[in-house]
């Protein structure tokens, strides 16, 4: 089959991979290349990078304007294929290819339709990841499902890890799905359920509240690990979390009340304690928690929250 794809971010590099194993691939969407680094250096997207090396063509832009949608057009694909470009698909372009366009979603949908479904769903502490895989329509992630596969996820891992086990097995699903409507088998089924919503996360989506229970903060750092980061305020200071796990035989603590030890720094929640290892204080690098905490020299009553 004649396939367009169409995808910015490293998770949308297994799909392309695979589907150019078995179908000719005319173009790949991506977004433009982008300013990154400590230095700006303007790279292209892990998908443009991907074809680049497998030899497609490549269309590079920032929305799906008449300019972009007649180049797409012109490629003469039988099937879209989108996984996280990052841009809405809209008519005349989503009826350009004869079979439309399929998105690979990371959520059981109609489970956290949106922008960030595994970071919510995380969030929420869902016990199941997966994904899907959906018929794209003008709604949001709205369209009959094709496939649908549960992901078995550590419960420890953060987001960035999550989502890279959910694309592995999301371009398997795929290209799948893209076998059996190129052999004329394939069957969608409406979705069932009451759909959940996974906005973008802001960045005020990372501030830990720590009196909540240890278990919901440690699902929100989860979440929003890496981006856009858990974060907390010591002094009216920001600080970031970088790496932090929920506590085993920590003693009493109050809620932000900060304990250090000689590897890492104890800090309290509603029923428990997380223990911080890595940080990032404003304006700073990297560090470890415990040469953070000595190095502050702070007060007893000085708090994470306040």
């Amino acid at each position: 089959m004649r396939l367009v794809f169409a995808g910015t971010p490293a998770v949308a590099v297994p799909t392309l991979r695979a589907l150019t194993e078995h179908h000719e691939v005319a173009g790949v969407v991506t977004r433009p290349d982008a300013h990154l680094g400590r230095k700006r250096t303007l790279t292209p997207s892990p998908v443009a990078q991907a074809a680049e090396e497998l030899g497609l063509p490549v269309i590079k832009t920032a929305k799906l304007d008449d300019e972009a949608t007649a180049n797409i057009a012109g490629l003469d694909a039988e099937l879209g294929v989108i996984v996280a470009y990052g841009g809405i698909v809209r008519e005349p372009l989503l009826s350009a290819p004869a079979h439309g366009w399929i998105n690979l979603h990371f959520s059981l949908l109609p489970a956290w339709r949106g922008a960030a479904p595994v970071q919510r769903a995380l969030i929420a502490g869902d016990a199941e990841l997966g994904v899907s895989v959906f018929q794209l329509v003008p709604a949001l992630d709205a369209g009959d499902v094709f496939a649908k596969q549960a992901v078995a996820v550590p419960s420890d891992v953060t987001a960035d890890v999550a989502l890279d086990l959910l694309a592995a097995d999301g371009a398997r699903v795929t290209a799948e799905v893209v076998d059996a409507i190129a052999a004329g088998t394939a069957r969608s089924r409406p979705q069932s359920g009451e759909p959940t919503l996974a906005p973008k996360l802001m960045l005020e989506d990372g501030a830990l509240d720590w009196a909540q229970p240890v278990a919901s903060v440690f699902a929100r750092y989860r979440g929003v690990t890496p981006e856009p980061g858990a974060h907390t305020t010591i002094a009216g200071d920001r600080l970031k979390i970088l790496v932090a796990a929920p506590a085993t035989d920590a003693p009493p603590l109050a809620p932000g009340e900060i304990l250090g030890t000689r590897t890492a720094v104890l800090i309290g929640a509603g029923d428990g304690a997380l223990e911080v290892t890595r940080v990032q204080p404003a304006g700073k690098g990297p560090m470890n928690a415990a040469d953070w905490w000595r190095g502050l020299r702070a007060e007893n009553t000085v708090r994470a929250g306040s």
